[in-house]
């Protein structure tokens, strides 16, 4: 399976059944607003659940720039996340400095190529918490 729009398509159609599990691990869809365009986009996540809230990692595979949905989500962090096929309105966040290091082990736990993505770029990666609205 394709890991993006077709992704979202068969994840949302399936409530998860075709999408959540995934290489070996688990994923959501988050839904932002473009901060520029005004428009809501899904983009699916490889997540952990943490407590009560999501974490999800902003990698884009050790890029030198964020992805476009945690740009959006830093102008409005009102955000929609979908596990399985429940869909809840969240407010995301980037992790504090204090939180990151047991959040981030938690994710590389589950995919550990995150420690990679880091190390390929001078970028810290944020981890998001996303916690229902």
């Amino acid at each position: 399976m394709l890991f993006g729009v077709e992704h979202v398509k068969r994840y949302v159609e399936t409530d998860g059944a075709e999408g959540h599990d995934w290489q070996g691990t688990t994923v959501a869809i988050l839904t932002t607003t473009g901060r520029k365009s005004g428009i809501r986009r899904s983009t699916p996540l490889i997540y952990q659940k943490y407590g009560d809230a999501y974490l999800v990692v902003a990698s884009k595979g050790g890029a030198d720039e964020p992805p476009l949905w945690y740009r959006n989500l830093e102008a409005d962090p009102n955000v929609e996340f979908q596990v399985r096929g429940e869909r809840f309105a969240a407010v995301a966040r980037t992790a504090t400095p204090e939180e990151k290091p047991d959040m981030w082990r938690a994710m590389t736990a589950t995919w550990p190529a995150y420690d990679d993505y880091q190390r390929k770029t001078a970028r810290e990666i944020p981890v998001i918490v996303i916690e229902r609205a």
